[in-house]
């Protein structure tokens, strides 16, 4: 396990409960020192007891050293270097799985496919789904889906498939995995998902309610349907685990880093003051603007995304982008109907809704 934040640690210690040794590397010895001696990680999970078949290293070359196995639980701009290191330690032939969300900004690449450009020929997957590290760390029942590329051998024995020995590994009665072969369908689920929540989050914390979230997480799946289809993923994923699933997690609570930035920026902390000013990697802020990217060069629609990136990254007001997103033209749900007017009572929603911004 390579990554001993919160979810790293949780991760772990799921695999652990289920039989697995599993050795978990970070970068702090503190860490480390906390988990190997204490059985708890002090810094990312307190309060949590760790199982005794998970130990803690500091050492990337010794935590892969005979590895069967590497997921691979970073921040989404630290995948390549670690991955990286994976190439460098571990065996030709040992599966991964990723498990940050997210697109890389300079290439517009998925997280597996910068893992896969490191990695050769070692199959890559992706673990993403509804979770919360302390609940699953916990022993809540939660549940995730795992996906890699089926290859030939693997249509022949699906059990023994990447996926499946990941799914079944992870699986420890409380954790329960679902298998997948459609890869960009997940990843665009674990990416976009992070964005919606920052725009429920900076809408909740400017004092609106159930009805705007709701609207938001709806319309915001639509984008990642959109997305994910447009780059060669199934509609269906997205209403998975991977999609609708994590999409509703992350905004409907302020356990998400996504969440929290964006209700406090809605109550108008200055992005600088939010988490008291503490440094927290926030991955929808990073990729509001690599999503919207990639949408753009493949020519999807996502609104909800562009006014995120709009207030985050081009210094637009958060009443103003907001207001002017409610008051597009009126669309069709169903796409097949392709059409589009202009909303009727556009000026009247501008008045109103800054108004109540006020």
């Amino acid at each position: 396990m390579l990554g001993s934040g919160s979810w790293g640690t949780a991760l772990a210690a799921v695999l652990a409960r289920g039989g697995a040794d599993v050795r978990l590397w970070g970068r702090r010895d503190d860490v480390a020192l906390d988990i190997n001696e204490k059985r708890e990680n002090a810094v990312y999970l307190p309060g949590v007891p760790l199982p005794e078949r998970l130990t803690a290293t500091t050492e990337i070359s010794e935590a892969l050293d005979g590895a069967e196995a590497a997921m691979i639980v970073v921040p989404s701009r630290s995948v390549r270097s670690v991955a990286r290191a994976v190439a460098e330690w571990a065996a030709e032939d040992i599966p991964v799985a990723i498990c940050a969300k997210g697109i890389e900004a300079d290439t517009g690449l998925l997280m597996t496919q910068v893992a896969e450009e490191e990695l050769g020929s070692r199959p890559v997957g992706a673990v993403s789904g509804p979770t919360f590290a302390r609940e699953t760390a916990l022993g809540h029942p939660t549940a995730a889906t795992v996906a890699f590329d089926f290859r030939y051998a693997d249509r022949l024995s699906p059990a023994e498939s990447p996926a499946a020995r990941f799914a079944v590994s992870l699986s420890d009665g409380a954790f329960r995995g679902y298998v997948s072969d459609d890869l960009i369908g997940v990843e665009i689920g674990g990416a976009v998902k992070n964005v919606i929540a920052i725009a429920c989050g900076m809408m909740t914390g400017a004092g609106f309610a159930e009805n705007t979230r709701a609207a938001l997480i709806t319309r915001g799946l639509d984008e990642m349907k959109s997305l994910a289809e447009a780059l060669g993923g199934r509609r269906e994923t997205v209403t998975g685990l991977s999609g609708i699933g994590d999409l509703t997690l992350t905004c409907s609570s302020e356990t998400s880093r996504n969440m929290s930035l964006g209700t406090q920026l809605g109550r108008g902390v200055k992005r600088e003051d939010c988490f008291d000013g503490q440094p927290v990697v926030v991955e929808g802020e990073m990729n509001a603007r690599s999503i919207t990217d990639l949408a753009r060069r493949v020519g999807v629609s996502m609104p909800i995304a562009e006014a995120v990136r709009k207030i985050l990254h081009e210094g637009g007001d958060l009443a103003e982008t907001f207001t002017a997103l409610w008051s597009r033209p009126i669309e069709a749900e169903p796409r097949a109907m392709d059409l589009s007017f202009d909303h009727p009572a556009a000026d009247a929603a501008l008045i109103k809704l800054t108004e109540r911004f006020a």
